[in-house]
């Protein structure tokens, strides 16, 4: 009669040492896809906040203010990782007024602030200069967290520059023409995650 012959200690310690190696790599894979499925996301968050900011921005533009109702009053001021920029605000059944936008990037994050509207010019160059010393004590709105940079150009004389010339900062009016207008604006922001900035241009559609 034969004895059932059963596993040995080295053929468990064997098989064990198998299913181990296995459940490694399973775990690995797995964490992997995980991995992958976090930083995905993250990435389409971050271009769908970009996008909303973006949207922002051109509807900023789209509405800023005419240089030649506002004489020699500065309505436009841009560095890296700041803009500044006086727009237009209509709501039905009213007149006209006017509003300072300033965006500002504050530790990682784009920032919008706005002012209250006026129709009064005088009112306008107080908020104008709280704006751009940062004395504005509007809170601000985060657009989107994670930029490490914002750069501004602005479309001068035919070609994109870093800074508007002088006569458009305080814009000199002649015959309802302002020289050398700045007629549009590039926006290129560097966001975590991103191997390449994002870049958009906007018109200044009432300059």
């Amino acid at each position: 009669m034969k004895t059932a012959r059963g596993f040995t200690l080295v053929e468990l310690l064997v098989a064990i040492g198998i299913l181990a190696m296995v459940a490694v790599l399973g775990w690995r894979g797995l964490d992997g896809i995980v991995r992958a499925r976090v930083a995905l996301t993250d990435q389409m968050e971050m271009t769908r906040g970009m996008q909303l900011a973006f949207a922002q921005m051109q509807s900023d533009c789209e509405h800023a203010a005419d240089a030649t109702m506002l004489g020699r009053r500065p309505f436009l001021l841009q560095a890296d990782n700041r803009l500044t920029l006086v727009r237009t605000v209509f709501n039905e059944n009213e007149p006209a007024r006017l509003q300072v936008i300033a965006y500002r990037l504050v530790d990682k994050q784009l920032q919008r602030r706005e002012s209250k509207t006026t129709r009064d010019l005088v009112e306008l160059d107080a908020l104008w200069q709280a704006s751009v010393s940062d004395t504005d004590p509007t809170p601000p709105v985060t657009l989107q967290g994670g930029v490490e940079s914002m750069g501004v150009l602005v479309w001068q004389n035919g070609a994109w520059q870093k800074q508007a010339q002088q006569q458009q900062v305080a814009a000199a009016v002649q015959g309802g023409v302002v020289p050398n207008a700045v007629t549009g604006l590039q926006v290129v922001l560097a966001a975590r995650g991103f191997p390449q900035p994002l870049t958009k241009a906007f018109l200044l559609g009432s300059i």
